[in-house]
């Protein structure tokens, strides 16, 4: 989703955003998100100007301990903060569970979109990852490409923790 300056998604739920609303001067249309187990940490990393963070969310509903499956949500805001137009090309995902069982994703673009962006714009989508075990992380990069040279280069996307309520916390 796209977002020009000045407006901002009110809330989401696991796969549909609401309608951006303005910040100023307007009232908000109501919107049913669903509950997260825990106010999720914000993940943040700058490449070239370019920021991406990423807000993980465990999914409750759509997983299951017994069964040994767990699922998150997480939303990636990029934001263009250079002087250059740019377009995203590619991603590549590392994304690795409890046990170290590492699995690699390569794919055309974010949720079936290249998007381009202009100075001064953002572009938001939310996916999400089963994994077979309760906690994990998940790191990237995006390759982008300068509309105005041709120039191809890469951004980080900052490593994030995947943590459910089944997760148990170890300290060295």
């Amino acid at each position: 989703m796209r977002v020009k300056a000045g407006l901002k998604p009110l809330c989401f739920d696991a796969f549909s955003l609401c309608e951006p609303v303005p910040i100023l001067g307007s009232r908000p249309r109501p919107c049913f998100a669903r509950k997260r187990y825990r106010e999720s940490p914000m993940y943040r990393a700058v490449t070239r100007q370019i920021e991406v963070t990423v807000e993980p969310n465990f999914m409750p509903e759509r997983s299951s301990a017994e069964r040994g499956h767990f699922f998150w949500a997480y939303t990636v805001v990029i934001t263009n903060a250079g002087p250059d137009t740019v377009q995203l090309r590619t991603r590549h995902w590392i994304i690795t569970d409890a046990s170290g069982r590492k699995q690699e994703v390569r794919g055309e673009g974010v949720v079936g979109e290249q998007p381009v962006l202009a100075p001064g714009e953002r572009f938001e989508y939310t996916s999400g990852v089963p994994l077979p075990t309760a906690t994990g992380f998940m790191s990237g990069r995006y390759q982008m490409i300068s509309i105005r040279s041709g120039e191809p280069f890469e951004i980080d996307v900052p490593t994030f923790s995947l943590d459910s309520p089944d997760s148990k916390r170890v300290l060295n």
